[in-house]
């Protein structure tokens, strides 16, 4: 048994209400229409309910039950000020029902007001003191309300009534922990443990001792908890752990492997505990326990061959471990085990775009596009543009532009991919007559103002109109280096070096020294200013970086 979690169920309580609740009807014909009103609830008619009950408690106003459903219909319409105040009334006409006192204690909660519902907890436990489930009721909005002296008291009782249990003990434990009292917490787990052996108390205990670095204590404690339960997860991870963080490296994948091997645990929870253990893991130790590693994906992968959060991650520990072949086969393998899902196919491009196998990247996105139209042909373009086919990433694009042509952010972008791949056509025309079409959609768009920009003033053409566009594009993203460099670069062109100088050296800060094109642009400008050696020194860090490409 936990400490469970209060949650109002508006379900329960009709259900309850009508097995349980006393009726108090007047007349026959209030019978009836309580019944029709009950009628029109249970089919969601909550307009219709209030107004049979309406007409009910016109002619008896003290009708509890006409009050209650009133009340219940308030809160299906969120009207939570009304449901309380028509709640009240029924549970003051018969405080006796305990039905009408709990889901006013649930209105309040639902109002926000949480001392209003604690009152009301509390006086129901005084007239119903076997009613424990408001006592959990009350811890948790003890605890919400950072009233921890009070949850604690809270959960006394509810041991004094029912006696310890794994949930009391372990919400004491937190509780005692958030309020810095570490030695108590610890001495309420060895109270019980001392008591009641339990896996969960014992699993606790060693991760407590493994916090305190007492890792020959804390393996013995989750020892007795797998001889009392061999199968008990948070016992067999913290054991593992712990030999993780000695470097025990053998016993670690021993009782690891145990772990992937259970089929009694989710896919997706072994395959997240291995992503961090990977991504928090010195790529040594990958390097020199590759095989027990190799052994311990390949056991998960036997226990859940089609589960996509091992097939994902499983995937992406082979990249990263550099078997380029088996990433793309497993991601090839997620896409299989659920064809009809865009986002494993959307994932398997994304492998294969990373492992730069554009080839294959074109292949499977043609064919998932047959699958899901209109959805990848942005992978094909990108495949294809690395394989240097521009006509067809051309292609591509235009049969983008014909799927979404109503969505302006894909047509921004495809009319200026076309404009670029005209460009490296050299088709100048028709690259700035895509470029125009993309700045008539959004005349702000960057990339496009940048391009547009920099390719006109190669050609030493229209040099105000790419001194104007540029401009903007550093002014929305002073801290581009890209940016930076074209206007740098066009104020170059222009004779104005001085001008052009401070862009460059802010590209600088900003990535530009990463960049052969940015460092030869600055050294040409350096040179047209006569600072010959500082020209210089960038020239050789430009060919350095040609170097190392």
């Amino acid at each position: 048994m936990t400490i469970r979690t209060a949650i109002y169920s508006l379900a329960a309580a009709v259900a309850a209400v009508l097995f349980a609740c006393r009726p108090s009807f007047a007349q026959d014909i209030a019978d009836d229409r309580i019944i029709d009103a009950v009628d029109r609830y249970s089919e969601w008619d909550f307009d219709g309910a209030m107004k049979i009950l309406d007409g009910i408690l016109k002619d008896d106003p003290a009708n509890d039950a006409a009050w209650y459903y009133k009340g219940l219909c308030n809160l299906f319409l969120k009207d939570y000020d009304n449901a309380c105040a028509n709640l009240r009334k029924a549970a003051a006409i018969d405080s006796t029902n305990y039905w009408y006192r709990f889901n006013l204690a649930g209105a309040y909660r639902m109002a926000g007001q949480a001392d209003m519902t604690i009152a009301q907890y509390n006086r129901l436990l005084k007239d119903f003191p076997e009613k424990t489930d408001i006592s959990y009721n009350l811890v948790d909005l003890y605890l919400r309300e950072n009233r921890y002296d009070e949850a604690l008291a809270t959960i006394r009782d509810i041991e004094a009534v029912n006696g310890k249990n794994d949930g009391t003990v372990m919400t004491s434990y937190r509780i005692l922990l958030q309020q810095k009292k570490q030695e108590e917490a610890l001495g309420v787990l060895k109270s019980y443990n001392e008591e009641y052996s339990s896996p969960q108390v014992l699993s606790m205990l060693g991760d407590h001792e493994m916090g305190m670095f007492n890792d020959s204590t804390a393996i013995a404690y989750y020892d007795e908890a797998l001889s009392l339960d061999s199968g008990y997860a948070p016992a067999r991870l913290g054991k593992a752990e712990a030999y993780r963080m000695t470097r025990r490296y053998p016993e670690y994948f021993r009782e690891i492997g145990i772990i992937m091997a259970d089929d009694n645990l989710e896919g997706a929870a072994k395959a997240d505990y291995l992503s961090q253990v990977i991504r928090n893991t010195d790529p040594r130790f990958l390097q020199t326990w590759r095989d027990s590693m190799d052994s311990t994906f390949g056991t998960m992968l036997e226990h859940h061959a089609k589960d996509s959060s091992v097939l994902k991650a499983s995937s992406l520990y082979y990249f990263y471990t550099g078997r380029i072949d088996r990433t793309k086969e497993l991601g090839h393998r997620l896409m299989e085990a659920d064809p009809d899902n865009e986002y494993s196919a959307g994932y398997y491009l994304g492998l294969l775009q990373v492992c730069q196998d554009y080839e294959a990247l074109v292949e499977e996105a043609r064919k998932a596009e047959e699958r899901f139209p209109g959805v990848f042909l942005e992978q094909i373009a990108f495949g294809e543009y690395n394989l240097g086919h521009y006509d067809k990433v051309i292609e591509a694009y235009q049969e983008l532009i014909r799927k979404h042509p109503g969505d302006r952010e894909v047509l921004v972008g495809a009319y200026s991919g076309i404009g670029d791949m005209y460009h490296l056509l050299n088709d100048g025309k028709s690259a700035f007559k895509y470029y125009e079409k993309a700045l008539k959609i959004n005349p702000d768009y960057a990339p496009v103002l940048n391009n547009y920009a920099y390719y006109l003033s190669l050609g030493g053409k229209k040099m105000s109109k790419a001194y104007r566009m540029s401009k903007k594009t550093v002014e929305a993203e002073p801290d581009n280096a890209t940016y930076l460099d074209t206007f740098g670069w066009i104020l170059h062109l222009m004779g104005k070096d001085l001008e052009a100088k401070p862009f460059f050296k802010h590209a600088m800060l900003y990535g530009g020294k990463e960049s052969r094109t940015v460092l030869l642009h600055y050294s040409a400008v350096l040179e047209a200013l006569g600072e010959t050696d500082l020209a210089k020194v960038y020239a050789d860090m430009a060919e350095k970086i040609e170097e190392d490409e």
